[in-house]
């Protein structure tokens, strides 16, 4: 992958801020969802989130400025790419002069002890490097292929309405590759929550990298949560206060009739069970809805209704007054 910084046409000294704003704007132009026909919007796509991955990472950002690790995430060669520089006597260590790929005792002929007198390391060379009886022929490392590299991993993040992560409805959300998959959120979702795709990163010669889903809840129009409930304010009118009635009242389920008790007042809560949250231990939260009564615009006819009469009640004694 080319440098992060460039992926995302930002600074080096940019922001978190700028960074996030930079990949907003070309993850939302090259999403696979308004690019179908054009194959290198996914491929753009697909470099853009890995990029960002590795910039809104502090720890991996900082590793990648100081060389490190590499645009993908990977650690950097320690040596250079010509393996091992330097060495003994200025001419460095000979490869392949104990065989193919090889170190031997004999480079390292030539060294003196602290006495002038010239020391026998082929004992040494041998218990290090595994001598004749290991690794490569005649006393060279031992040489092990590692496994096949797998592809990179890829991060997403996913948009639930509020209704839809309560109820715990299935989301779709389009992959890099411009394939689709349907989700289940799991119980207790939450802003943050991540889901593993095992095999949906980006293809390797080891096999397929994986993808992380982190789920944001959008906010709603009335409804707000409390833990695993959902609270409601909840609009009557006076008549419907001191009579009583059975109301309509949404809930992220759909809508519901409730009884509203006689003489109930703004403030009381009444309690829907089981139309809150899912719970991680199983179950649901409640919704909770709090009676606000409201008075016609036009008090007139209310007034005159009123006329001459007063409620003895004292209702603000618990304030002192």
């Amino acid at each position: 992958m080319a440098d992060p910084y460039t992926t995302l046409g930002v600074q080096r000294t940019a922001d978190e801020k700028a960074i996030k704003s930079a990949y907003r704007k070309l993850a939302k132009e090259l999403h696979p969802d308004r690019n179908k026909d054009n194959p290198k919007a996914a491929e753009r796509f697909s470099d853009v989130t890995k990029a960002y991955d590795l910039l809104s990472d502090k720890d991996k950002r900082a590793r990648f400025d100081r060389g490190e690790i590499d645009a993908d995430g990977n650690p950097a060669m320690p040596f250079g790419a010509g393996g091992f520089g330097g060495g003994f006597n200025g001419g460095g260590f000979r490869p392949g002069a104990g065989g193919p790929g090889g170190f031997s005792a004999r480079d390292f002929e030539g060294m003196a002890g602290a006495g002038g007198e010239e020391v026998d390391l082929s004992d040494l060379f041998e218990g290090l490097f595994g001598g004749r009886g290991g690794g490569a022929r005649q006393g060279g490392f031992q040489r092990r292929s590692a496994p096949p590299p797998r592809g990179a991993n890829v991060n997403y993040r996913l948009r639930v309405p509020f209704a839809d992560a309560a109820a715990q409805k299935p989301q779709r959300i389009g992959l890099a590759d411009g394939s689709t998959i349907d989700l289940k959120l799991p119980a207790g979702v939450d802003n943050g929550t991540q889901m593993r795709l095992k095999g949906k990163g980006q293809p390797g010669p080891g096999g397929n990298g994986d993808a992380t889903v982190t789920i944001e809840i959008e906010p709603h129009a009335f409804f707000t949560r409390d833990g695993d409930d959902v609270r409601l304010e909840l609009p009557i009118t006076l008549d419907e206060a001191v009579a009583g009635a059975k109301v309509k009242v949404p809930t992220v389920d759909g809508a519901v009739m409730l009884t509203v008790a006689p003489g109930s007042g703004s403030g009381k809560v009444l309690r829907l069970k089981g139309k809150g949250f899912s719970r991680k231990g199983g179950g649901r939260g409640d919704q909770l809805v709090t009676l606000e009564i409201q008075l016609p615009e036009d008090v007139g006819e209310l007034a005159r209704r009123l006329e001459g009469w007063r409620d003895p009640a004292a209702v603000r004694s618990r304030l002192g007054v």
